[in-house]
């Protein structure tokens, strides 16, 4: 089975550009429309992190709809919201109605929730057929319920919106939204240069993964939240990226890379595409997984360069 997907994988021109070539990244954002933070309103954000994405230059980036969200008092405003992403040139695509656990959903609940989200994505303009799964969850170790999802999935014309490089960005922007809203004192320089240097870091952890796994650096897709740090630092993340000798590139040119049309047979899918790729070859999943994954990781450097506490253990 690995040999025959090696040979597909070269077979789909997985090894046709040099170790050092361009590096290439797609924007994403899940879980719209999104609870308030600490900093913003929903409204408020929305408008900050469209006029950031606009600074930047990013000129579409893909913003995956939880369609139950909009049910719910965060949700208020909220498809105003998400036509506004959209007529500033972002697309959307599906994130499930109320973001399950496919590993712990059965499997024609789950494919009613893909189905319910759909009614109302394919009535908006910006629309793509792509559908991401929730916490990145395809069953875990359970291959027959991920070929059923998958099997859902390509009956309906949906195509899997994978990402590249997995990172903890939500749980950084709690971080700073609980001591936001506990009056703590926040270095928001430290924060910027915090949120900037692990998504630059982790971009360039899953790159180095990627070459050693394909022989290339493939189209990457990066997944965020649609957060307050998003939309306070998404411009200087970007810039960072740029300076780091990475271009930004439209959702819809990245999944034309040719893993889009490789499904990993393996169970470790939760880390993304590139990584699950890599396990298939040898790795090992805790070569796969960036070490700012990590929630204790990020609570100290959140301690000791945000807040400048004293970092406890202990936390």
């Amino acid at each position: 089975m690995i040999r025959f997907l090696l040979i597909l994988m070269a077979s789909l021109g997985f090894a046709l550009q040099p170790a050092d070539a361009e590096k290439r990244i797609a924007i994403s954002f899940d879980d719209i429309p999104r609870h308030a933070g600490g900093f913003f309103t929903p409204d408020q954000r929305a408008i900050k992190l469209i006029a950031a994405l606009a600074n930047a230059g990013v000129k579409q980036a893909g913003f995956f709809i939880t369609t139950g969200n909009l049910e719910k008092e965060a949700g208020i405003g909220g498809e105003d919201r998400v036509r506004a992403y959209v007529a500033a040139g972002h697309v959307i695509a599906n994130h499930t109605k109320s973001h399950p656990w496919l590993s712990k959903t059965n499997v024609q609940d789950y494919i009613a929730e893909i189905d319910e989200a759909e009614k109302w994505l394919k009535r908006q303009s910006g629309y793509r057929p792509w559908f991401r799964f929730p916490y990145l969850d395809e069953g875990r170790r359970d291959r027959q319920k991920r070929n059923a999802i998958r099997n859902a999935l390509s009956d309906r014309g949906l195509a899997n919106g994978y990402v590249t490089i997995d990172n903890y960005d939500w749980h950084l922007d709690s971080l700073a939204s609980q001591a936001k809203q506990q009056g703590k004192a926040l270095d928001m320089k430290a924060l910027r240069d915090l949120y900037v240097e692990t998504m630059v870091d982790t971009a360039n952890f899953y790159d180095k993964i990627a070459v050693q796994t394909l022989g290339r650096s493939p189209a990457h897709v990066l997944l965020l939240h649609e957060t307050d740090i998003a939309a306070l630092f998404i411009t200087d993340m970007v810039r960072g990226l740029v300076a780091d000798g990475w271009t930004i590139i439209t959702m819809d040119e990245a999944y034309t890379d040719p893993i889009a049309q490789v499904e990993p047979d393996t169970w470790f899918l939760g880390s993304g595409r590139v990584a699950a790729l890599a396990h298939i070859k040898g790795f090992k999943p805790r070569e796969l997984v960036y070490e700012r994954t990590d929630e204790k990781v990020l609570n100290r450097l959140f301690s000791e360069q945000v807040l400048n506490e004293k970092w406890n253990s202990k936390k």
